[in-house]
């Protein structure tokens, strides 16, 4: 046992993410909520893992004025950084890539949610939060759910110690950044309000 003690433990395969609260979101949140509320009254959306609810076409926000230009930045500057970070992980210096990015906007309503899910073809994929949908400062928000990409080790390696979902609540202004491979869902909108969220996916050019 003595001996044991000089041995190394440590973790295989972990999944990188990234989160971060942007400063300038009390700026910018206003202006895309009224921007993608009234896009949303003019277009009728797409069906996609949304069950109820509202998803916009793909782009780069252009509906949203300066303030979705301002947003798309922000994204290239997350996808930068966890790349940098992701890079240094492995001791190795960043490179320089090329990416390319769309980017959408989801509006759920009471009971509305979208169902589990990754992102085939990106590299990361990542989400905003406008407005969570909550008139009540103590109502639980409806938070994201992050579920382990690994399936044989939520299900049969000690799984009472397995974390095998992580909850992110849409706090207004957080963004995070996460592969695309994670899969994650959003449950049943319990609020009174339009929870408002813009997800995007950043794909390394030439993929994979």
């Amino acid at each position: 046992m003595r001996e044991m003690r000089q041995a190394r433990f440590g973790s295989l395969f972990a999944t990188p993410m990234l989160e971060h609260m942007w400063a300038d979101a009390s700026a910018l949140n206003p202006p895309l909520r009224e921007a993608i509320l009234r896009h949303a009254a003019q277009h009728p959306g797409s069906a996609q893992t949304n069950v109820g609810g509202w998803h916009s076409e793909t782009g780069l926000l252009e509906f949203c004025g300066s303030a979705g230009e301002i947003l798309v930045r922000h994204m290239r500057e997350m996808t930068e950084e966890a790349t940098r970070r992701l890079y240094a992980s492995f001791d190795r210096p960043p490179e320089r890539l090329d990416w390319s990015l769309s980017a959408w906007a989801n509006v759920n309503r009471t009971g509305h949610y979208n169902t589990m899910h990754t992102h085939p073809g990106a590299t990361w994929s990542g989400v905003y939060y406008v407005d969570d949908g909550n008139s009540d400062a103590d109502a639980e928000p409806t938070a994201i759910e992050l579920t382990d990409p690994n399936p044989a080790r939520t299900a049969g390696f000690f799984p009472e110690l397995s974390n095998t979902n992580i909850l992110f609540p849409p706090v207004p202004g957080l963004m995070i950044l996460f592969p695309s491979y994670v899969p994650h869902a959003v449950p049943p909108h319990r609020g009174d309000r339009p929870r408002i969220s813009i997800a995007f996916n950043v794909r390394k050019e030439p993929f994979p």
